[in-house]
């Protein structure tokens, strides 16, 4: 199997893979369909066998709750988030009549005339890919060029979650889902939340904090924040509403417009609009913050001053 590349905290930045560059066929993994003339082949218990074999996977080491055995069956437990560009489902991958358990968020993107990201034009600055072909058809929204679109968002979102993650397992100084694997526009992602009952974890904005606890979760976000400066990207659309707090712990989710602030013109814009738009909420809620002087220190880290 093809495993998710790895990075060290120094090396973010070296050999970044481009799935829309290198991985042409990769919208098509994971659609096989049975032979008309045979019944699909599916598990006694569960709602389908695991799609881990056949998917582009996470980075290693991986957590010990992964399920890669292949008699691993998932459940579809029902849908966690609607939105605009994709919805989330929560999923349940287990080996039948043992305690092998994970919960996972099967974010699928849409394609076609249903996806309706907004203002993709400005996200999508700096990436490019080398087909005349697929770029026009990007640039034009055709309905091949909506799906390359929406296969990269998937894409940039698997990869920066990979490369944040292991940030953060050295680090300590950002969390973010591991991304378990990535088949098409279906990226499936460790589950937020409460394993036993199948509640997510709350996002920020629903959050009632105590002073001490508003302190700690502005600190625990200026951290984030530095560790993607200096990384050379910015969230892109970071808000109370896209981080999650669990047991105390801030972390941030929905990544697929991740920017590169060194390629995108509008690099050092998208960092000022993250900060303004969590330290906004943080004043709102009583604690006194330095923006400007927070923006000026991650434009730094950043190398963009």
């Amino acid at each position: 199997m093809r495993e998710h590349d790895s990075f060290g905290p120094a090396t973010m930045r070296k050999g970044r893979r481009k799935f829309d560059d290198d991985e042409p066929d990769f919208l098509k993994r994971g659609r096989l369909e049975p032979r008309l003339s045979e019944e699909p082949d599916l598990p006694e218990a569960g709602d389908n066998w695991s799609s881990w074999d056949g998917a582009l996977h996470g980075p290693v080491p991986r957590p010990d709750w992964v399920r890669t055995e292949h008699a691993a069956v998932d459940d579809e437990l029902g849908m966690l988030k609607t939105g605009k560009e994709a919805d989330v489902f929560l999923v349940r991958r287990h080996i039948p009549d043992t305690d092998k358990v994970s919960m996972l968020a099967a974010k699928r993107y849409r394609d076609g005339d249903h996806r309706l990201f907004h203002r993709d034009a400005g996200y999508l600055e700096g990436r490019r890919v080398r087909r005349s072909r697929e770029m026009r058809a990007m640039n034009n929204r055709t309905s091949f060029g909506k799906e390359m679109i929406a296969g990269q968002w998937a894409a940039a979102e698997f990869d920066a979650l990979g490369r944040l993650w292991q940030v953060g397992q050295a680090s300590g100084l950002v969390r973010v889902p591991y991304p378990v694997q990535l088949i098409g526009t279906e990226l499936m992602l460790e589950f937020i939340g409460d394993w036993d009952s199948g509640e997510a974890a709350p996002r920020l904005a629903q959050v009632r904090a105590d002073p001490g606890e508003l302190a700690d979760l502005w600190r625990q976000m200026t951290d984030a924040l530095s560790v993607l400066a200096r990384a050379q990207v910015a969230h892109g659309d970071l808000s109370p509403y896209n981080t999650l707090v669990h047991e105390g712990t801030l972390v941030l989710i929905d990544l697929p417009q991740v920017v590169d602030v060194v390629a995108n013109p509008q690099g050092g814009d998208f960092i000022a609009r993250d900060v303004r738009n969590v330290a906004a909420w943080f004043t709102q809620r009583g604690l006194r913050v330095d923006a400007d002087d927070l923006l000026d220190r991650l434009l730094h880290e950043a190398g963009l001053r």
